[in-house]
């Protein structure tokens, strides 16, 4: 049997997947911090005001062809950590990496979101500089 706070991740995530930024938001506590490594050109600090910051340069940047498929999902009461492959176009070049999402939860609620890629450099190569 899976953890409560599996199913709540899968569940953001499968709305996320379907376009609905504020379902997914919603998913969050107001002060959810979402942090993505590196020197990337979606790199940076984001909050739930400011989320749609990153979604508009990962849309920019691949083109609207940015896909998120979901390997597998842990969590506990207090944290959770998904693993991922990114899949997009940028440049008329096909990207690939896998990363890892950590998030900690507060009353089953995202309250903090940490990008984690496999590969920095790879990843900031798909994404290309600021």
């Amino acid at each position: 049997m899976s953890h409560a706070n599996e199913e709540i991740l899968r569940e953001l995530y499968a709305v996320f997947a379907k376009g609905d930024i504020a379902g997914f938001l919603d998913g969050c506590t107001d002060g959810v911090t979402f942090t993505v490594p590196g020197d990337a050109s979606v790199s940076g600090s984001y909050t739930k005001a400011t989320f749609m910051d990153l979604i508009s340069v990962v849309m920019g940047r691949s083109g609207g062809t940015f896909q998120e498929d979901l390997i597998d999902v842990f969590a506990n009461d207090d944290h959770g950590a998904l693993v991922l492959i990114h899949r997009f176009e940028r440049d008329d070049k096909s990207r690939t990496y896998q990363t890892t999402h950590i998030v900690t939860f507060d009353n089953g609620k995202i309250a903090t979101w940490k990008e984690l890629p496999g590969n920095l450099a790879e990843f900031e190569a798909a994404w290309g500089s600021k």
